[in-house]
């Protein structure tokens, strides 16, 4: 075909006419203006038309703009076509490569006749329809151009904003967003033939304005295998959330058999949602959850419910409530609610979510809470109201009913760093013969700090008094327990350092490496404390964050006496060239000048040796993602190892990565002397183009059993996903103390395009491998011009 050009000259002809006129362009003379099509893809100073040299000269504009009709006025009317005949401002006949364009629609085809009065169109021969985003593609169509209104029979359609396409038998356009298919298919998959999987229905409505599509009496097909049927379906036609049924999510259980759940989602507005979910556990009934999620600018939330009614096991109605509520009333004042509450004992282990359960086995304490707070400045206030829920066997903790504890810390007032902490509670237990009652808490301390180049130093006093006032005393009491007495224990710590730095050359790399050597001394006088019960102390744990803390228990029940220094020494290796912390060792170790007589329990030993156990830890990260943290606890009294943990990792690349960690700590009287001597493997990565495999094995060496393990696979297509695990995990303790297992298979499709729901697959994998990526999704959906008609 020859260059298509504007004018042609007129030339005679055998047959009589005038001249065959080869009119490429015509104007349809319809007052108006001539908007430019465009999708905007910029926006700020990017998007704004950059000039050239003069005020008078052209402008480059970096993008296409949508430029809106002045109200009253119709949009120019353009055709084009290697030849035309008609009346000027009356009608108007193309053959060849024939166009018509008015505003944003576009009309192609072989033929094609246009009525300017009526403003009609009809056109034949291999017909595109273009309006608002939206093409169809058929034998011939007719249509009134400006209201985006007419049919096609037997068209082919494509959503550009969007990416969903499809066919049918005839097409119905009704406006710019709004059309109706008969007898047709709908498919999100990018690909021009055979789609991994589309819907089939009697009739398809498309609103693109509402981003809605709903289908009657349709067929959900899956690589042209039948997978779902309903009388009317919704769907979104973009990413965004729409009401309508979500995939059905299927899981099998050692101890549940086989379930099968069915998702509906309301969409009740922008910042609010319901989804109710029937499932079906064939050793049990038909349990159903329903969980609600509100945001706004002030305060957020969910509601959840579950409720099986008759447990064909357990003949009895179970059920669980969830609510976590957060509000923001300004000025510095929130409040929140969790309540959190089942129905039995062995609700967890029955009936847990498949998310939680899948990552984290029994959950046996669920706590009921609400409280104010206020945060203004130095002031930091709350105020609560705290009770359990403790399922066997776990031991019940202490609720707060109520507590109030205000803080105010001051930093760097002429180098002095001072507050306090005041704090009352009324410690309430559901468990029988237990101590209860008030206390009165107050602590504040003062530090002065002198810092520079090189060096710090940092002085601090502080002062811990405690007020009882007990309701009850339990058995388990010491002999002459007092129901009424204070507690008064001060404590003076110094903390110094220095830091020196140097350059080094290492690797063919240049380093700033550190030595930074700290001393922090701790006195405390013994101050008797036994006849405090243990509301909410414990023993803290022995390591690099807690060695330099003045307490070695967490809580205000118990002020450990100490006359003792914390000697450490930290070296780094820094890069030079971009900051990048890329090696760090450390070691310290606690001398004690005097035993610690305060302890937990009466019957526990006070004698200590000189000195704690040697800490020693280091984290590298060297090239190639590889990187590793590692920590010892020795005694070098009985050369024995205390706790060790080994970690390594190397991740090469996006869904590659291997974790390898080793964990041990001796026998002891926490651990009902039993040792924790544990292997850690967990990994992604993909054995071919489309095909990755995850895994999690903890094993434990003395037992010689899996503690917990996962193996998984997922396969990425197109526009599908198909991921599978199988899981062990921990499902409570038996009646002799032994810890229970159970095994859960899930299943996972997902169509790209369609929905997205996690039935706790994802979550778990993401849980589980540290570094875990998710498969991608389908790729952003080009500008409607990236294929411009």
């Amino acid at each position: 075909m020859p260059p298509r050009q504007f004018f042609q000259t007129i030339s005679s002809s055998d047959d009589g006419v005038p001249g065959k006129r080869r009119l490429i362009a015509a104007l349809v003379a319809v007052p108006g203006l001539i908007p430019v099509l465009a999708h905007a893809q910029l926006s700020g100073a990017a998007a704004q038309p950059e000039p050239l040299d003069g005020p008078l000269s052209l402008r480059l504009a970096p993008q296409l703009e949508v430029h809106p009709n002045v109200s009253g006025q119709r949009p120019a009317t353009f055709v084009l076509g290697d030849s035309t005949t008609g009346t000027a401002n009356t009608d108007i006949a193309l053959r060849g490569s024939a166009e018509l364009r008015q505003g944003t629609n576009i009309v192609k085809g072989e033929a094609l006749h246009y009525d300017v009065d009526t403003d009609t169109a009809a056109a034949y021969g291999h017909v595109v329809v273009s309006q608002s985003g939206a093409t169809f593609t058929g034998p011939e169509a007719h249509l009134r151009v400006e209201a985006n209104e007419g049919f096609m029979p037997a068209p082919k359609y494509h959503f550009t904003l969007t990416g969903g396409s499809g066919s049918a038998e005839r097409a119905d356009l009704l406006d710019s967003e709004r059309s109706v298919l008969t007898n047709g298919t709908y498919t999100a998959c990018r690909c021009s033939t055979n789609p991994a999987w589309y819907i089939k229905g009697s009739e398809f409505d498309f609103d693109t304005g509402a981003d809605e599509g709903v289908a009657h009496n349709s067929v959900l097909f899956f690589q042209n295998v039948p997978i779902f049927a309903s009388p009317w379906l919704t769907f979104p036609l973009s990413g965004d959330r729409r009401s309508g049924l979500l995939p059905p999510t299927f899981s099998v259980s050692s101890t549940n058999g086989y379930e099968i759940a069915l998702p509906y989602y309301f969409n009740i507005a922008p910042n609010r949602d319901l989804t109710l979910t029937p499932e079906l556990i064939s050793k049990r009934g038909v349990f159903t959850e329903a969980a609600y999620r509100y945001l706004s600018t002030n305060y957020s939330g969910t509601i959840t419910g579950t409720f099986l009614p008759d447990d064909a096991i357990t003949k009895s109605n179970r059920y669980a409530v969830f609510i976590q509520h957060n509000q923001n009333f300004g000025g510095g004042f929130g409040g929140y609610i969790y309540y959190n509450r089942v129905s039995d004992n062995t609700y967890p282990e029955d009936l847990a979510s498949p998310v939680n359960q899948f990552l984290n086995g029994t959950q046996l304490l669920y706590q009921q809470e609400a409280g104010l707070t206020y945060n203004n400045g130095p002031w930091s206030v709350l105020g609560r109201i705290q009770h359990w829920q403790t399922l066997e066997p776990t031991a019940a903790p202490y609720g707060r009913e109520p507590q109030l504890n205000v803080q105010y810390a001051k930093y760097n007032v002429g180098g002095f760093d001072y507050g306090a902490e005041a704090d009352y509670s009324r410690f309430r237990i559901t468990s029988s013969d237990m101590t209860e009652g008030d206390r009165v808490v107050f602590n504040p301390y003062l530090s002065y700090s002198l810092i520079g180049p090189g060096y710090f130093v940092t002085p601090k006093v502080q002062w811990h008094f405690a007020s009882y006032d007990l309701s009850n005393i339990g058995s388990g009491s010491p002999a002459g327990q007092p129901k009424n007495f204070t507690e008064s224990v001060p404590t003076f710590s110094f903390d110094t350092g220095l830091v020196f730095d140097r350059s080094v050359h290492l690797f063919g790399r240049d380093y700033i490496q550190t030595l930074e050597p700290r001393l922090y001394y701790v006195y405390t006088p013994y101050r008797n404390q036994s006849f405090a019960p243990l509301f909410d102390t414990a023993e803290s744990d022995f390591g690099l964050a807690e060695i330099f803390t003045p307490n070695t228990f967490v809580g205000n029940d118990r002020i450990a006496d100490a006359n003792r220094i914390t000697a450490a020494i930290t070296t780094r290796f820094i890069d030079a060239a971009t900051g990048d912390e890329r090696a760090r060792f450390v070691l310290a170790q606690q001398y004690y000048f005097r035993d610690q007589r305060v302890t937990l329990l009466p019957t526990e030993t006070t004698e200590q040796a000189t000195h704690s156990d040697l800490i020693a830890g280091a984290s590298l990260k060297l090239g190639a993602g590889f990187a590793s943290e590692t920590a010892f606890q020795y005694n070098a009294d009985n050369e024995q190892l205390t706790k060790a943990s080994v970690g390594f990792g190397y991740s090469p690349g996006t869904s590659r990565v291997l974790n390898v960690a080793y964990r041990y700590t001796r026998a002891n009287t926490t651990l009902d002397n039993q040792p924790i001597n544990q292997i850690l493997i967990s990994a992604q990565w993909p054995l071919s183009h489309r095909v990755y495999a995850v895994g999690r094995f903890n094993y434990d060496v003395n037992g010689a059993r899996l503690v917990d393990g996962l193996v998984g696979l997922q396969y990425d297509a197109d526009c599908w996903a198909l991921g599978v695990g199988l899981q062990r995990y921990a499902n409570g303790v038996n009646t002799t103390g032994g810890q229970n297992s159970a095994t859960r298979f899930l299943a996972q499709l997902t169509l790209k395009g369609l929905s997205d729901v996690d039935n706790g697959l994802v979550a778990a994998f993401r849980a589980s491998v540290p570094g875990y990526t998710p498969l991608p999704g389908q790729p952003p959906v080009p500008s409607r011009f990236t294929d411009y008609q």
